[in-house]
């Protein structure tokens, strides 16, 4: 009795085992493609009348899409919405730069999501979403990391020695900087190609997510023969200022080199079987960053005019969305976790408030009854969100618009609200508030609502994430620029500290790496209520700090250069567990 007992417990087990393999391997592949200020006419399928992008105009051909899909005008708040499916005023992640581009770790991903369900997970890209730990790609659900830090290569996250280059930049995988050889977006979708064939060894379904940094500028490193190639055409049937010219032919041969990557990845999944279980997803992360060609709108990054929050939204998955359907419903970038969960056969995170909607029932044809809804964008500089800063309410027929400028931190108060008509007015020409005042009123009361809403999401719901040291998951501790939070100077600023959590008490080694040559004397490192300091005899780009410990808690960490009458600003701090 009990041996027949066992034996059935273990058929059942095994079944059980069975079953969910069975489950695992029928799940669809998940790529997602997203671009780095890639307008959206900047492919020939949206009607670009230069650029030749005939891969991603194949994919949309054999795609379904979403006539209107709307992202943040700038890149951060896109890339944390993408991930949760939240709005990213909910995230902490509310800009690009000086410690506002990291999202809270409480946030659940779809990476985590997927990776917990079976999925292989993979990022070869642009996180921007933070780069020390716990925030990492690798700390937020990823298997694999390749990545460049940041908000782009050439920017203050980088490593010093790779002096801006595109071309055999210096990249982390998993972590640790690593040499790559190649054009950073071949590089990119090469080891997507690599993981793909590694998930298939394994026998598991794989989320590949593939955000370029490219066409970000700077523009000095682009392919060369594609350069020459747009350096012959002519650019006045795009309509563009000439004075930009020379960079729109940069950024062209950018865009038709990720054209290629992307045929690369199509042709490997229909060489390998894997195209009709594949879902491949194409979208831009905000508007081009300069002015040029952007189909029937107007408008640019950090604009909250539709140019500057349109994009292209292709979903390729011949084994169950009919090629050519156009879902008329208005989404945007809260909308690809939910679709993507669906699609997958999972369940969204319990007790998580997801403000996006699924719409795989649209993108198969299905047209379900869906009630209307208003998709919200503000994004602006600054520490905090202010109420009607730099707004667009947007519903299936209506705009909203306060465009009161990305790039100040206060609005100027005589900017005034913009109603516009988009099913007859794309371009948003005529200004319909005085027309219309019970829908401008209806939407400012939606708007005002929602900023109440996702700004009630956490105690502190504005405050940065602090970095975390001392973990044994990150043994040396890596600050920029880019995450910390600026004390005085414009742009990237001039002074600055790091709002840091220390684990137990530990003893670290610091490497204080300066942007130009220190002059010789003494150079102070304040932690919380702590200063070390080292004597720096002659010039040099860096002083080292031997051995400092530091006991656990919240502390900020400052570098204080005194011996220079202008202001010497650390590149990159380090700090190493000597513990270990």
């Amino acid at each position: 009795m009990t041996f027949s007992r066992s034996l059935s417990c273990c058929m059942v087990f095994l079944l059980f085992i069975s079953s969910r393999l069975d489950s695992v391997e029928s799940r669809p592949n998940i790529i997602v493609i997203i671009t780095d200020d890639q307008g959206y006419g900047d492919l020939g399928i949206t009607g670009n009348p230069v650029l030749e992008t005939p891969h991603i105009d194949q994919l949309a051909r054999e795609s379904a899409s979403v006539e209107r899909f709307y992202v943040n005008p700038v890149c951060a708040p896109t890339r944390a919405a993408l991930m949760t499916g939240r709005y990213n005023f909910r995230t902490r992640a509310i800009d690009t730069w000086v410690g506002r581009a990291m999202m809270d770790t409480e946030e659940i991903t779809l990476a985590e999501v997927l990776h917990k369900d079976g999925y292989a997970t993979g990022i070869f890209g642009k996180w921007h979403l933070g780069d020390c730990y716990p925030l990492r790609p690798i700390d937020q659900g990823f298997d694999e990391s390749l990545i460049h830090l940041g908000g782009g290569l050439a920017q203050p996250s980088e490593p010093k020695e790779n002096e801006r280059r595109y071309t055999d930049a210096i990249l982390f995988k998993n972590g640790k900087p690593v040499k790559t050889k190649g054009y950073c977006t071949d590089v990119y979708f090469d080891a997507s190609i690599e993981f793909i064939k590694k998930s298939q060894k394994d026998k598991k379904p794989f989320f590949i997510f593939l955000p370029t940094n490219a066409p970000h500028g700077p523009f000095h490193d682009v392919p060369e023969k594609l350069y020459q190639k747009y350096k012959s055409k002519d650019l006045a049937p795009l309509k563009a200022n000439p004075r930009h010219y020379e960079n729109i032919v940069r950024v062209f041969a950018m865009v038709e080199n990720i054209d290629e990557n992307v045929g690369k990845v199509t042709q490997h999944l229909k060489a390998t079987g894997l195209d009709k279980k594949t879902i491949v997803i194409y979208l831009h992360d905000n508007g081009p960053q300069m002015a040029r060609f952007v189909g029937p709108m107007v408008g640019t990054k950090t604009q909250v005019h539709e140019g500057g929050i349109r994009s292209p939204f292709y979903v390729r998955w011949p084994q169950r969305l009919q090629a050519g359907t156009v879902v008329k419903k208005i989404g945007a970038h809260i909308d690809i976790m939910p679709t993507l969960i669906e699609a997958a056969g999972l369940e969204m995170p319990k007790g998580v408030k997801i403000d996006g909607r699924s719409l795989l029932p649209y993108l198969e044809g299905r047209n379900p009854a869906w009630k209307d809804r208003t998709i919200f964008i503000q994004s602006h500089r600054g520490d905090r969100p202010i109420l009607y800063h730099h707004i667009a309410v947007i519903g299936p027929r209506w705009k909203l618009r306060r465009a009161t400028g990305f790039g100040k931190q206060q609005p100027s108060p005589d900017v005034p609200f913009e109603l516009f008509d988009l099913i007859n007015d794309p371009k948003e020409q005529k200004n319909l508030v005085e027309q219309h005042p019970q829908i401008t009123n209806d939407l400012k009361a939606q708007y005002v609502a929602w900023f109440k809403d996702v700004g009630s999401t956490r105690p502190n719901n504005y405050d940065p994430p602090r970095i975390v040291v001392g973990n044994d998951k990150e043994t040396v501790t890596y600050l920029t620029q880019q995450d910390w939070r600026r004390l005085a100077g414009r742009g990237w600023g001039t002074q600055g500290e790091w709002w840091l959590r220390f684990e137990g008490t530990r003893s670290f080694r610091v490497r204080v790496l300066a942007k130009s040559k220190i002059h010789a004397g003494p150079v102070h490192l304040e932690i919380g209520k702590e200063k070390f300091t080292v004597d720096n005899p002659a010039l040099a780009d860096e002083v080292v700090f031997k051995k400092i410990t530091i006991g656990p808690g919240d502390k900020n960490l400052k570098v204080v250069f005194t011996a220079s009458d202008k202001p010497t600003i650390p590149y990159h701090v380090f700090l190493e567990r000597l513990d270990r």
